[in-house]
């Protein structure tokens, strides 16, 4: 389970030297929006390069790459920074998993070629980012792409993509169109089986409103954040993890169902306990297993 996700601009040693000591559970190593056209071949080096230097089967943060959209340069991202084995590659602007199905039978041959394991390359689509993308999210929960492990919906390109002037409503909070893409994100994720994760805070100072989000997040379902600044990683990683209180509670909930095996229902302070509640415990115990340091 990864909790935060840095983005960091691919062309900066600094910026990547800086994200690798942030505590993030992944870096986003980015050749698309923060690196200028120009500058994307030296980038391309400087992913492979960084990977190199950082690999492992157990190297923290993991390491993905954000490649450039399928229509543009997105399969000369990927022929060039495959070698170099990412944990895998975030894919921008996709349409429906018949997009991300290509681009894996594309690393087939990439991984082949350089002598990798099959299928160890893994995805994670923004799920949002046109108007097409959000009407066919259902179509997840039809078509399996085994290299998928997460989705994320994006509130910044959509807007444009709808010719809108903003994404937000009168009170500043997220305009319909937006909660809607941002809740079938959610229900598309759970149906395929990968980790929904939940969209990036545009102001990184504001760790108020950060911690706030994760918190809805993380009620809604959401298992992690995209974070742009490292300022922003600490807040998601404690956000994302189980409180002490609802580990306890989960713990409980476990136990009284362990004493009374095959029993569907059992009574707890005063309440009744079913199945769904024993499956909610389990999950809470997992994610808490999973977020050990």
């Amino acid at each position: 389970m990864i909790r935060s996700w840095l983005f960091v601009p691919a062309d900066s040693e600094r910026k990547l030297a800086k994200g690798g000591e942030s505590g993030a559970d992944a870096l986003i190593l980015d050749l698309e929006d923060s690196v200028a056209a120009s500058r994307r071949p030296a980038a391309r080096g400087m992913v492979v390069d960084y990977l190199a230097a950082h690999a492992g089967a157990a190297r923290r943060p993991r390491l993905w790459v954000r490649i450039n959209p399928l229509d543009g340069e997105g399969l000369t991202d990927a022929a060039a920074v495959v070698r170099a084995a990412p944990d895998g590659l975030v894919v921008p602007k996709v349409n429906g998993p018949d997009e991300l199905l290509r681009l894996s039978h594309w690393l087939d041959a990439l991984e082949a070629r350089d002598g990798l394991p099959a299928g160890g390359i893994k995805l994670f689509a923004v799920a949002t980012e046109t108007a097409a993308a959000v009407l066919r999210l259902s179509e997840y929960a039809r078509v399996p792409v085994p290299r998928l492990a997460a989705l994320t919906w994006g509130a910044e390109d959509l807007p444009a993509a709808l010719g809108a002037s903003t994404n937000q409503d009168p009170a500043g909070g997220y305009a319909l169109t937006y909660r809607y893409a941002r809740s079938a994100c959610l229900l598309a994720a759970v149906a395929a089986d990968v980790q929904p994760i939940d969209t990036l805070e545009v102001d990184f100072r504001d760790e108020a409103a950060l911690r706030a989000a994760c918190a809805d997040g993380r009620r809604q379902g959401f298992t992690g954040k995209i974070a742009i600044h490292p300022a922003q990683v600490g807040p998601i990683n404690e956000g994302f993890r189980p409180t002490a209180e609802e580990v306890a509670f989960a713990r409980r909930i476990v136990a009284a169902f362990d004493a009374s095996p095959g029993i569907g229902t059992v009574g707890l302070d005063g309440k009744m306990i079913d199945m769904p509640h024993l499956r909610q415990a389990q999950r809470v115990l997992a994610a808490e297993a999973a977020f050990q340091d």
